[in-house]
């Protein structure tokens, strides 16, 4: 359905810490907005934490480039090449758990897929050593507020 709410997934690459974010439609405005609040309310954590964002190429993210050029790079990845965002599409593959394609995302409250998001983020990872997500996350967090 064109007019349902999407989901906007982040994943810090390094921890494999997810961010699921609801938007209200699948339009470049949600995107630039919602990108602007997590910003905003990041602080300059952000630009520390995230160095790239690797994309899709769907018109709804037409506005990241200028959004974040200052902050970050973005690339895009090419059509119908799945393997070029080979982290995002794993992590999808979790969500698809518990909300399966064709499910209307306006269905699930933002206390469930909150539940997705802490679910993945408590997950042990082969690739980090059978630690969390949340707790690899934490971690650099701790170690830039040192730094600073």
């Amino acid at each position: 359905m064109k007019t349902d709410s999407v989901l906007l997934t982040l994943v810090e690459r390094q921890t494999r810490f997810e961010i699921i974010l609801k938007l209200k439609g699948k339009e470049k405005e949600s995107v630039n907005q919602t990108i602007s609040q997590l910003r905003k309310s990041a602080g300059d954590t952000f630009s520390k934490v995230f160095k790239t964002i690797t994309s899709d190429n769907g018109s709804e993210f037409a506005g990241l480039h200028e959004a974040l050029q200052e902050t970050l790079d973005v690339y895009f990845s090419h059509p119908y090449a799945s393997w070029e965002r080979g982290t995002s599409e794993n992590q999808h593959k979790f969500i698809r758990r518990f909300i399966p394609k064709g499910k209307a995302i306006s269905q699930f409250s933002k206390t469930q897929y909150l539940r997705i998001q802490q679910w993945m983020n408590d997950y042990p990872r082969k690739i980090l050593g059978y630690k969390t997500p949340h707790d690899c996350f934490a971690k650099v967090l701790h170690s830039l507020s040192q730094v600073a």
